[in-house]
Parts: structure tokens; C-alpha cells; sequence
């Protein structure tokens, strides 16, 4: 009997957002399936894949220090992600890495790592005993998982570099995204996080034609895809959707309970004219009407935006013109990011650059705003019977969320009487009390 030869070894780190998770769980998947391992330390891996972040100046230098410690530790490093597609940023740094490629280029690091750390022939390499989980590999926890609808983005936002990154907008066919998710629901995932540059355009790149699911006939358009979702029986949650008007058009799914009633809307400012500065859709007062319109259809919606102080040219007097967005627009979950020019974005040559103190100061100064607001909003929960979905137990008891709660960037529920819940367990819970950014709960 022949002695199975070991198998190559593969580390890897993967930094950024959930978009970059999707590329890094995809190359993992084609690892395995070929048969390579894979290692959680650099010592213990013939070479190393650093997934990498470029979009703001600290994500580059979080992404530059993770690949010298890399070469450092290992010496054989791959490099892909979106800083790899940043010019020579990453060979003038580090000259020794072996490859680097753009994002969502596995076809390319996989050519690497064959050129590098050639597998194992198939006599040697048995898929029978290296099986990979029809759902690929996820580096989430198994109840939940992203799914990218589409890549790229037609957009040319000033402060933003991302086209240059990643392309255009490319959706991916909607037959395709509904067998994924199916595969992932038969694997135990409870909620699918729809994540993309922009999910609101999905389908615009092929002017919205028809597909396939289950061989019939669907368009490849956001509502549609909603809709099929929505038939799985688990969470869907709308991340990255730009206020469009067929936005609309799934506020009706989210009232019949088929998605969650939560929307994740970048909306980045209120001034119209750093707006149009930033070209971004600039009509704030219609803005405030839609956010209306979809609360009477959906009371319970949770609304989350991110936005961006200190841009160029901004005066103290736009800079109140968002505060008192946010007090009209009662938002449930804000996220704020103080300018930061990145290397290639158009607003960096816009007069009027803010120093940095003035950047900072400012995005607490909403923070701090917003949490009186989120915190009102919040207090209105109390009394209320709320499913939860448990990410976690520990000697205190679950921690959960709610259908307001996307995973590492919201808040949580803590049911303080959880202690016998399971991970990827929904339970219904009535809400006791709150802080400025998590509810509080016992088994209902």
C-alpha cells in the first residue's frame, strides 16, 4: 500500500471588508478541493496568502506591516486583494514577495501557488478524503454568511478609489447566487448577508435580463432576487444599498416577513453641496421623504448609514446641516469615518483640505450626537417580544441579535437567562432594558 505523500501547506490572512471575506473564502475553497492544508501560523505553512485591504491609509498600512510580518515569519508570500491592484505600492515596499495580484482574482493566485507550491499529483491527492463542504470554505461562524451579488461599481465617487480596484459593476447570474445560497442553508447557515459595491444596481450591467432559477425564468434584478431568497426560510439582510427608487420595491418583501426590515444605506452627508463635491446624489429633503415612506410601510425598520466628516472645503455650518439630518432622520445605527484622502481619489486635489485634528474632532462630535438618537431608539424597544438569532454563550448567558443587527458592526442582545441557548439558535426573548448601543433581554 502506498503512503499518502503529506500535502502542501498553505497559510492565510485576510483583511478588510466582507466583500474581500467573499474572495478569500472562494481561493480557500479551490485550496482545499485541490488538497492543499491549511495552516493557522506562518511557521507551520510552505507559503503564506495575505488578502489585503487598500481603500484608506490605515487599512494600506495594516496591510503593508501584515505582509512584512508575513515575509518576515515565512518568507514565501503571496499577495492579493485590492492594494495589490495600487500600482507597485506593495513590490516597492516588499520586493521579496513572490506574487501579487488584484481582488477577486483567484484564477490568478491560484496560478501562483502552483507556480510556487505545486500540489500534490492525483494519485497522491485522494478528493475522497480531502472532502470540501458543498457551501465551499467559510471563515464566518457557520450560522450566518455573506454572499456577493455582484462585483465592482459603476460609480465614480470622489472620495473613493474602489472602481479603479475592483472595475466596474459586474452582477453575477441570478441562478448562480440562489444555488449558493441554497448550498448554505442545507449546511446550517441562518442568515445570508447580502453584501456587493453597490447591491442596489444589481442587475443594471445586463439591463436586468432574464435568468434561471430551478429552470425558471427570473429576472436579474434586486427585488427578484429578494424574493427568491426570501423563500429559503432564514435571514436576508440588505447590506450596501444606495437609495434608489426600486429600493422600494422590497420594503413590501420586508412587511411580509420574507427579508429582514433592515437596510444598510451609505449615505455619507447632508450638505447638497459637499454632496454634489463628493458627486453623490444630493437631494437630502427627498432623502428624508423616502426614509418616511418606507417607515410607513415597514414601522420596524432598521435603517444603518456610514458617514464621512471633515471632507474637503467642509464649513462648521455644513457640518450642523448633518447634525440635524440625523436629528430629522432618526436613524437606528450610524457609523462615521473621518476623511482620509487615499491615494489616487479625485477629492484630494478639492481646495480646502481640513487638518486632521478638525477631521477627528468632528466625527466624535456626531458620534456623540448620534448615540442620544440611537439610545431613544433603542428605549422604545423595551417591552417588546423580539426573535434573536445567538452568535454566542458564555457563563452570563447568550449573545444575540436582533433583526436590527448585522454582525460586528451593530449592536447586540444579551439574554441574561440564555445560559442553556445554542449557538445558531433562534430564540424569542422579551427586551428589559438598554445602554447606548445594545439591548437587554430574558426568554420570553
Amino acid at each position: 500500500m502506498t503512503r499518502r505523500k503529506q500535502a502542501p501547506t498553505v497559510g492565510f490572512v485576510s483583511l478588510g471588508c466582507p466583500k474581500a471575506t467573499v474572495d478569500a473564502e472562494i481561493i480557500l475553497t479551490r485550496l482545499r478541493t485541490e488538497g492543499y492544508e491549511l495552516s493557522s501560523s506562518y511557521d507551520g505553512a510552505d507559503l503564506v496568502i495575505v488578502n489585503t485591504c487598500g481603500f484608506i491609509d490605515a487599512a494600506v498600512e495594516e496591510s503593508l506591516e501584515t505582509i512584512g510580518e508575513a515575509l518576515d515569519e515565512n518568507g514565501k508570500v503571496i499577495v492579493t486583494g485590492c492594494l495589490g491592484a495600487k500600482g507597485n505600492i506593495v513590490r516597492d515596499t516588499h520586493p521579496k514577495v513572490i506574487a501579487v495580484t488584484g481582488p477577486h482574482a483567484a484564477s490568478e493566485v491560484m496560478a501562483a501557488v502552483h507556480q510556487h507550491l505545486p500540489p500534490l499529483s492525483p494519485n497522491e491527492h485522494d478528493p475522497f478524503v480531502d472532502l470540501v463542504p458543498p457551501q465551499g470554505i467559510k471563515l464566518t461562524p457557520e450560522h450566518y454568511a455573506y454572499l456577493k451579488i455582484s462585483e465592482g461599481c459603476n460609480h465614480r465617487c470622489s472620495f473613493c478609489i474602489i472602481p479603479s480596484l475592483r472595475g466596474d459593476l459586474v452582477s453575477r447570474p441570478i441562478g448562480e447566487i440562489v444555488h449558493e445560497a441554497e448550498k448554505l442553508v442545507e449546511a446550517g447557515v441562518k442568515e445570508l448577508l447580502i453584501v456587493s459595491q453597490d447591491t442596489s444596481a444589481y442587475g443594471v450591467d445586463v439591463k436586468y435580463r432574464t435568468g434561471f432559477v430551478g429552470g425558471r425564468p427570473v429576472k436579474t434584478k434586486l427585488v427578484d432576487l429578494a424574493r427568491e431568497l426570501g423563500q429559503l426560510g432564514v435571514w436576508v439582510r440588505m447590506h450596501y444599498v444606495y437609495p434608489y427608487p426600486n429600493v422600494d420595491e422590497l420594503l413590501p418583501l420586508m412587511a411580509e416577513g420574507k427579508i429582514l426590515p433592515y437596510l444598510d444605506v451609505p449615505l455619507q452627508h447632508a450638505s447638497p453641496r459637499i454632496l454634489k463635491l463628493m458627486k453623490r446624489p444630493g437631494d437630502i429633503e427627498k432623502t428624508l421623504d423616502r426614509i418616511a415612506a418606507w417607515r410607513t410601510v415597514v414601522p420596524q425598520l432598521t435603517i444603518r448609514s456610514t458617514f464621512i466628516t471633515g471632507f474637503p472645503g467642509e464649513t462648521e455650518q455644513e457640518f450642523d446641516q448633518l447634525l440635524q439630518f440625523l436629528d430629522a432622520a432618526e436613524l437606528e445605527r450610524v457609523g462615521c469615518f473621518a476623511y482620509s484622502p487615499v491615494e489616487g481619489a479625485s477629492a484630494n486635489a478639492l481646495p480646502g483640505a481640513l487638518p486632521e485634528a478638525v477631521r477627528e474632532e468632528r466625527r466624535a462630535r456626531l458620534m456623540a450626537h448620534q448615540e442620544d438618537i440611537s439610545t431613544r431608539r433603542l428605549e422604545q424597544r423595551i417591552g417588546q417580544t423580539i426573535e434573536v438569532l445567538v452568535d454566542d454563550v458564555d457563563d452570563e448567558g447568550a449573545i444575540a441579535r436582533s433583526s436590527a443587527d448585522a454582525p460586528e458592526i451593530d449592536g447586540v442582545v444579551y439574554v441574561t437567562d440564555g445560559h442553556e441557548l445554542e449557538i445558531g439558535q433562534f430564540a424569542t426573548v422579551t427586551v428589559t432594558d438598554c445602554d447606548v448601543h445594545d439591548l437587554f433581554a430574558t426568554l420570553a
